[in-house]
Formats: structure tokens, C-alpha cells, sequence
């Protein structure tokens, strides 16, 4: 796979590793002749000349040189054919990860799809970088074993003799290696996950005390890793000596045969160190075919983890048409008897309480949750309207479906008349928008955090800015457009973060925006002028706003009040009031929360 898809790197990286491959071969025939030549006649018949010497040392030299060379030659090819493969699978599963729906995400650890983009695709491609040396060494061992059976058949049946015992060790380490390899790479995954749960919920950590309590998680995953690897090693450590010794062993026997055909006069002193030398070459060859080998276990591990990513298949397939309408006026939304179940329970809990699992009828499974039911209401063009009910009715699971972060188990959402599962995704996004409570902001400067990389002039996004209430506190910093908010935008404050992310969704002029409880962390007057300007923008949005407060459900058109996954009522605020008592007990309560001195959020929660 890698070979196919950087064939010419690897060719010269094999062609350096073939060239390095013969040229060792040849030093030792070019060393067997220098012995026989010019050292032996020096000693036995005391004489030499300063042709002969010369000869000799450029012969050596040359060989040297050839070797040198074949060496930079695979070293470069086969590090740029790796550096190359992993830069091309990470870019790959990055790319897989956003193709992939919510429910796939739900279904996989933050720690899991880190280790499957850095730790796997490394595992993967590292038996690359040494498979040309490997090429090589084969055309060594081939040259090297034709050398032998030219100077000395009965030397080379000795050396040709150990290679069986070579195979038969490397399968047996092989298969020895097999679970090690696969339990260390899923621990990996496993460490990684808690590390980030930790970091990333260092708040909680701190504010409650848990650093040892963590610091304990993390070292039970790290001490099983460390077994997994130990045992690993073990392994490695019976069969890297087995390797290193069988060469060697093999040497020992080439001399006392070769000295015993020296006697008989049938081999020369050059023969003799030939065949010493090529086997002392050879053991590097040896060692080299067994690195490769060992590292396979582990790179099929990761193989194995990487293309289950790749192939994974969306249960929510993406539609090939386009809005009906893209004329910049607002959109029309309606959803018709919309139901959705949960899987599990444990499923609401992701990112912006999005469901994260795939919805799945009440034949399917029983026990599963119904989250919505027959939900039915529309939106006219330019109109807002709030969603308000106690926490768990379902409101954010209705957000979510509105933006395709999951597709209802029955009923349609539609936009402009379009089912928005018939839709291109780049069609939705383009005209729909929506903001969660939980505001995400990148370690990025003000500007990319609004436009995320879009071409946006500055007049724009100080125009989004305005409207979601932040251009006065964004012109006061020091640095303007430019500051840079840290991870997570931790030296904003939460209200400041919504604002930011309000305008990041207004930049794009969005027809429908859905405000999932987006102005929680403001205060009422805030949000009162940030609705108002939604109103009074230049190009008006037709907007969906989660909604608790007296005074943000006032500026609504209409109010659409649901409990335990169903639309009860919909009206004007005083109508509600009067006949439904569910809403009124839920507006009141949270008025009494505000007069007594702040915010109830507890009434804000995920639904």
C-alpha cells in the first residue's frame, strides 16, 4: 500500500539500498584479493610495490565509496516515502472525522480518534523507512551467497544451512507478538483518552479536589500500558539475542571448516577471510530482516485501527440537492410529526446536548428513550420564534435535527419546502447556522475565530460583531481584532464567548438561525439588543431561539412550548401564560430566580 502509493521514492530508496547491497559484497571480494595479492606475497615472499598499494586503496576506496553513497541515497528516499505516508493518512482520517455524522463521533473516545490520527498511522508506516535497507540486503545475501558458492561450496552449504533455523524463529516471534502488539496499541488509545478527560477538565479537577484522584486514573492506564509493553519487550528480548547469536554461530562453524579446507589446500588465506568477512556482514543483514519483521505485528496493529476509520460508512447520507431558494431573504422552516430515540440514555450527553446516537424506532429496541414525538410546528420566513420547556423536553434535540447534526427516526424537517436529508451538506451549512450555549472557541486571534479562515473583510466582522453585542468590548482589548483568546477562549469571559460565536454564525449571513439557549451567559439587557439587532439586521434571519427568559420570550413572534418530547401549545406569551399551567410555572420560576439575586441556569440545562 505504501509502495503504491510513493512508488518513485521507494525505487530510489531501494535503488541506494541495492547499490549499498553490492558494494558491500564487493568489499569483501575486493579485501579477499587485497589479502591474496598484495598482504600475503608481503609476509610469505617479502615484497610488494607501490603499484600494487595503490591499486589496493583505490580499490578499497572505491567500494567505500559506493557504499557511502547507496547509503545517503535510501536514507533520504525511504525517510521522505515515510514523512509522506504519514503526513497523507493523518490529512486522511482528519478529513474522514468531518465527513463522519455526530453519531459516529458519539459511538468513539476523543482519546480513540487521537490515537487513530497520530499513534496508529506512526505504527503503521514504520516498517516503511527500513523496508528498502531490507530490499537491499537481499541483493547482498543473494551476491553474498553466489560469492560463497563460487569460492567454496562446502562453506556455503554451512552458512546456507542456518537460514531454515532464521525462518523458523522469526514466525514463532511473530506470532508470539501478535496480541502483545494489539493490546499495547489499544492502551495507547486507552492513556491518551485520560489524559484528555484530565486536561481537559482541569476546572473541575482543581475546583474539587481530584488531583490525586486522577493522577490515580492516569497511572492505572500508564502501569497497564507499561505491562503491555514490558511484555512486549520481553518477547523482543529472547528473539533479538536468537538473531545476534545465530550469525555468529555460524561464523565459528565457517572457520573451523574453512581452516580444516585451508589445510587440505583447497580454499586460499583469501578465501578464508572472504567468507569470515561476507558472514560478518552479514549478520548486520540478518538483524535487518529481523527489525523489519518484529515491527510488523505492531504495523498491521495500526493498520487494522487506521483503515476501520477509513471505511467507516455514514448512516446519514449527505443529498445532492441544493435550497430551492439562495436569494439571501429569510427561510421558512417546518417539521412534520418528527420523532427521534435515543439509543441509550447516555446518549444526549455531547457536545451542545446534539444527540449523538442513531435514532432508532421503538420496534428496534424497546428500552430505548423517546426523545420526540410527533413534533409538528413551522416558522414563516422572517419570523422568530422561542422554543421553551423544562429541561429534557427536548428542545436541543430539536435544534440539532434542524441542522442535520442527526436525522429524525420519522417525520421530515424541512427548509424552503426541502427535506434537509435530500440536501447537500454545503447547501445547509451555507444558510443555516446555529449557536449552542456551550460556545467553542479555538486558540486563535478574534478574527479567525470569526471567520475561521473564510474571506471576510474586517468591515464585515465588525458588522457581525456589532449586532451580537461584542464590538465594544473586542475594540477595547488591546490588540483589537487581533488578540489572541487562548485555548478554548479562556481569557474571555462565558458571555463574551457567546457573543464571539453569535457573530462567528452572523458573518456568514445564515437565512435560518437556530440559538440554542446561545445568550445564557449574557445579561437580559445584552441579550434583549442582540435579538433586537437579529430584527433590525441588514439581511434578516428567520430565527429559532431556546428560550427561558421573561424578557427574550417578549421579543418573540411566537412562542412553541414543548414537554417530554411533544409541542403542547404554541401562542403569544399571554396566552400561554393564561392556559398552560407547565409554562407558567416555568416563566415564573425562573423570574423568582432572577429577582433573588441571579440566574437560575439550572433551567438553562440541555433538553
Amino acid at each position: 500500500m505504501g509502495i503504491r502509493e510513493e512508488p518513485r521514492s521507494f525505487a530510489i530508496a531501494v535503488t541506494g539500498s541495492a547499490v549499498y547491497g553490492l558494494a558491500t559484497v564487493g568489499s569483501a571480494i575486493v579485501l579477499g584479493a587485497v589479502i591474496d595479492r598484495v598482504v600475503e606475497p608481503a609476509f610469505i615472499q617479502d615484497e610488494t610495490s607501490t603499484l600494487a598499494l595503490a591499486a589496493a586503496a583505490a580499490a578499497l576506496a572505491g567500494v567505500a565509496f559506493a557504499k557511502a553513497a547507496g547509503i545517503v541515497v535510501r536514507k533520504v528516499a525511504a525517510t521522505w516515502m515515510q514523512a509522506a505516508l504519514h503526513a497523507r493518512y493523518r490529512k486522511r482520517i482528519t478529513r474522514q472525522y468531518t465527513r463522519l455524522p455526530l453519531s459516529w463521533h458519539r459511538r468513539h473516545t476523543t482519546g480513540e480518534l487521537l490515537s487513530n490520527a497520530n499513534a496508529d498511522v506512526e505504527a503503521t508506516f514504520w516498517p516503511i523507512a527500513p523496508l528498502p535497507l531490507t530490499c537491499g540486503v537481499v541483493v547482498m545475501l543473494v551476491g553474498s551467497g553466489v560469492a560463497l558458492v563460487a569460492t567454496d561450496p562446502w562453506m556455503a552449504a554451512v552458512g546456507i544451512a542456518v537460514a531454515p533455523i532464521i525462518s523458523f524463529v522469526n514466525w514463532r516471534f511473530n506470532t508470539a507478538m501478535r496480541g502483545p502488539a494489539t493490546r499495547a496499541q489499544q492502551k495507547r488509545a486507552d492513556v491518551a483518552e485520560v489524559a484528555h478527560e484530565s486536561f481537559d477538565g482541569a476546572l473541575v479537577v482543581k475546583t474539587l479536589g481530584r488531583e490525586s484522584e486522577e493522577t490515580q486514573r492516569f497511572r492505572e492506564e500508564a502501569d497497564e500500558l507499561r505491562d503491555e509493553l514490558i511484555r512486549f519487550g520481553r518477547i523482543k528480548a529472547v528473539f533479538d539475542p536468537l538473531m545476534e547469536a545465530l550469525p555468529a554461530l555460524t561464523i565459528l562453524g565457517l572457520l573451523v571448516v574453512g581452516g580444516l579446507r585451508l589445510e587440505q589446500g583447497a580454499i586460499s588465506t583469501g578465501d578464508l577471510v572472504l567468507v569470515g568477512y561476507l558472514f560478518t556482514l552479514l549478520a548486520f543483514p540478518l538483524r535487518a530482516i529481523g527489525m523489519i519483521l518484529s515491527d510488523l505485528p505492531r504495523s498491521v496493529v495500526g493498520w487494522n485501527r487506521v483503515e476501520r476509520v477509513l471505511k467507516a460508512e455514514s448512516d446519514e447520507p449527505d443529498g445532492e440537492a441544493d435550497l430551492p431558494r439562495a436569494d439571501g431573504r429569510p427561510a421558512d422552516l417546518a417539521l412534520d410529526e418528527v420523532r427521534y430515540v435515543y439509543e441509550d440514555p447516555g446518549a444526549r450527553e455531547t457536545l451542545g446536548g446534539a444527540p449523538g446516537s442513531r435514532p432508532r424506532s421503538a420496534e428496534e429496541d424497546p428500552r430505548a428513550e423517546a426523545a420526540l414525538r410527533d413534533v409538528t410546528f413551522d416558522v414563516p420566513a422572517g419570523r422568530t420564534v422561542a422554543l421553551v420547556g423544562p429541561t429534557g423536553a427536548g428542545k436541543s434535540t430539536i435544534a440539532s435535527l434542524l441542522v442535520r447534526l442527526a436525522d429524525p427516526a420519522g417525520g421530515s424537517v424541512a427548509v424552503d419546502g426541502a427535506d434537509v436529508r435530500e440536501l447537500r451538506r454545503a447547501a445547509l451549512t451555507r444558510d443555516v447556522a446555529v449557536v449552542l450555549q456551550h460556545a467553542f472557541l479555538f486558540d486563535d486571534t478574534i478574527r479567525e475565530n470569526v471567520t475561521l479562515g473564510a474571506d471576510v473583510d474586517d468591515d464585515e466582522v465588525w458588522q457581525a460583531l456589532r449586532v451580537a453585542q461584542a464590538e465594544g468590548f473586542v475594540s477595547e482589548l488591546d490588540h483589537g481584532l487581533d488578540t489572541v483568546v487562548g485555548e478554548r477562549g479562556t481569557t474571555l469571559s462565558g458571555g463574551q464567548r457567546q457573543r464571539v460565536a453569535l457573530a462567528r454564525a452572523l458573518v456568514r449571513r445564515p437565512r435560518l438561525l437556530v440559538l440554542d439557549d446561545a445568550t445564557s451567559s449574557v445579561d437580559p439587557s445584552v441579550e434583549a439588543a442582540i435579538l433586537a439587532g437579529l430584527r433590525e439586521a441588514e439581511l434578516p434571519a428567520t430565527i429559532l431561539v431556546v428560550a427561558y427568559r421573561r424578557a427574550t420570550i417578549a421579543l418573540a413572534d411566537e412562542i412553541v412550548y414543548v414537554e417530554r418530547g411533544r409541542v403542547v401549545d404554541r401562542g403569544s406569551h399571554d396566552d400561554l401564560f393564561a392556559r398552560v399551567p407547565g409554562y407558567r410555572h416555568l416563566v415564573s420560576a425562573y423570574d423568582r430566580a432572577e429577582r433573588a439575586g441571579g440566574s437560575d441556569t439550572s433551567h438553562g440545562g440541555r433538553g
